[in-house]
């Protein structure tokens, strides 16, 4: 299904930055029905407000990724107010207080199950329901880090990581179906997520990494990076031997570090 049919949106992860930058390219490709799901009530409405028109519907759903037992209703929630899910944006995540060794088990704990046990039980809810449904697409917010897992954000780098892989076989398990999932791989995207951060080379926004969904949709991709050029020297990197591969990440990455700007967010 290119852009241009898209009737019904999801976004799980309703406050994110991204995900409603993404709703709002669909809307201007003629989405009319837009769901934003997530646990902060009142950012909600203001995302909502963002959206809505006089032919623009928008219904918020409370949701909270880490209760496994609002996978599937938030999913059928969906479904009772809209009907088919054409496309289905998951963009819930949060940042890591990036200690190195000194990390604090609990927190790497609640990273990884959120960034990963949560987000990929409610990946696969959805899945399970565009796969009924025979048709929509599964957009599913990863993140370059999770390519190439770098000591700068090792936590956060893992659990995205895994999330990409897992999204990848979903795509091969739906695209029998008629359904497929387009997985996201954005660089340093300039979001409330990412305040008080110094950029990153090759930093984007939230539209930006939003047109670039929307094209990839068109094009039935399953992969898009964003921006296009993290996509060509990102590969190259990870091939290069680890003793020159982290010194030139370690350079080129250069970030601030004050653990009070990590926030946890959706991403």
């Amino acid at each position: 299904m290119s852009a241009q049919a898209v009737r019904s949106v999801l976004v799980l992860g309703g406050t994110s930055d991204i995900g409603t930058a993404i709703a709002a390219a669909l809307v201007r490709r003629g989405a009319t029905e837009i769901l934003l799901a997530g646990r902060d009530r009142s950012r909600l409405n203001e995302a909502a407000h963002t959206l809505q028109s006089s032919s623009v519907s928008v219904t918020c759903i409370d949701f909270e990724a880490t209760r496994t037992d609002q996978h599937r209703s938030v999913i059928q929630q969906a479904v009772e107010r809209v009907g088919d899910l054409d496309v289905v944006i998951v963009a819930v995540g949060v940042l890591a207080d990036e200690t190195g060794l000194d990390a604090d088990p609990t927190a790497i704990a609640e990273v990884v199950t959120v960034n990963m046990g949560a987000t990929m039980g409610v990946l696969t809810a959805a899945a399970s329901r565009l796969r009924d449904q025979g048709h929509g697409t599964l957009v599913v917010l990863s993140s370059v880090a999770g390519f190439l897992v770098r000591s700068d954000n090792p936590i956060y780098g893992a659990s995205k990581a895994g999330l990409d892989a897992y999204a990848l076989a979903l795509d091969e398990l739906l695209r029998p179906s008629g359904a497929r999932v387009l997985v996201v791989r954005p660089g340093f995207v300039r979001t409330s997520m990412t305040a008080g951060m110094a950029d990153r080379p090759m930093a984007t926004t939230a539209p930006s990494v939003a047109d670039a969904v929307v094209s990839a949709m068109d094009r039935d991709a399953r992969i898009v990076w964003a921006p296009r050029l993290v996509g060509l020297v990102m590969p190259a990197i990870r091939m290069l031997p680890q003793r020159i591969r982290g010194p030139l990440l370690r350079r080129s990455m250069a970030r601030n570090d004050d653990p009070a700007n990590l926030k946890s967010s959706n991403e």
